[in-house]
């Protein structure tokens, strides 16, 4: 069987350090984001992620330095990264910049065999006994270009395949690498409302190519509201609202349009994500970055 391995985000736009380290630093002050993903609400053993990421610049020499803590939990399994972010930013043109990246990352993985319906019928299973924090080492690299309207990036997270099982055992798990492109731009349609149009597309070995396109409106700096399609898989509908300068808060519910989707214990996805930024001269911010 192979199928998805990497979490994935409707609201990828607010969380991309998780995905491209050269993202580090880019927002031009410290930032702090917490999400919380319940993949396929109803369906026992389903998907459910949370992840805790802080970055910033350091200095004004173009360094970027971040850390997150992702646990993506699947049936018997889970699986936690501690990822530390680097990246170096030079200045392309005038309000051009480009961000070199690289990640760190120690990975931990719990598999949980007493836990599975089939236990008591199956020997092969009955033989394995609970793998408890199995830690293997990663590393990462992007590149992320940015403006103030415009952004591009290209990444892979975790550029090691490890292999976690011998080619023996009645469990074989295999790290892929996991290919990200990243894009998005923001149009002032009048002085009261932005249009941000974004799409993240990703490539894996063993699964279908995988893309996201969204849109997304601010009305007054405050209000964020749009739509999502993830092509072949689900629609979406995202929400958000600046209570400041600093603090954001952000919804978003997917419906499957796969068979998946059609079945009745499978009530679609909630995401929801919080994110504050540690704006220093707020008298001097023209308005607030919408990526």
């Amino acid at each position: 069987m192979q199928a998805q391995q990497d979490a994935q985000y409707t609201q990828y736009m607010y969380n991309t350090v998780s995905v491209n380290p050269g993202y580090a630093g880019s927002r031009g002050h410290m930032s702090i984001a917490a999400l919380y993903r319940n993949q396929w609400l109803g369906l026992d053993g389903a998907p459910e992620t949370q992840s805790l990421n802080i970055h910033t610049p350091l200095g004004y020499r173009g360094v970027g330095l971040g850390f997150s803590v992702v646990n993506d939990k699947i049936g018997p399994t889970s699986e936690t990264y501690f990822d530390v972010d680097f990246s170096y930013t030079i200045q392309t043109s005038f309000d051009g910049k480009l961000s070199f990246g690289l990640k760190a990352s120690a990975h931990m993985l719990d598999i949980r065999y007493s836990e599975l319906d089939e236990f008591e019928i199956d020997p092969q299973l009955q033989a394995q006994q609970d793998i408890r924090n199995k830690f293997s080492p990663n590393i990462g690299a992007g590149v992320y270009y940015h403006t103030d309207k415009f952004y591009v990036g290209a990444s892979a997270p975790r550029l090691l395949e490890t292999t976690h099982f011998d080619e023996a055992s009645v469990s074989t798990a295999k790290e892929r690498i996991n290919w990200y492109m990243i894009a998005g731009y923001v149009y002032d349609l009048n002085p009261f409302l932005k249009f941000k149009p974004t799409v993240l597309g990703k490539m894996v070995q063993g699964a279908p190519l995988q893309v996201d396109l969204s849109a997304n409106f601010m009305l007054n700096e405050k209000f964020v509201g749009g739509i999502a399609y993830r092509w072949d898989a689900a629609f979406s509908g995202m929400f958000g609202f600046r209570l400041s300068d600093e603090m954001f808060i952000g919804l978003a519910y997917d419906r499957e349009i796969t068979d998946l989707g059609a079945t009745t214990f499978n009530d679609g996805s909630f995401e929801v994500i919080f994110r504050y930024d540690f704006i220093r001269n707020i008298g001097n911010l023209k308005s607030p970055r919408f990526f």
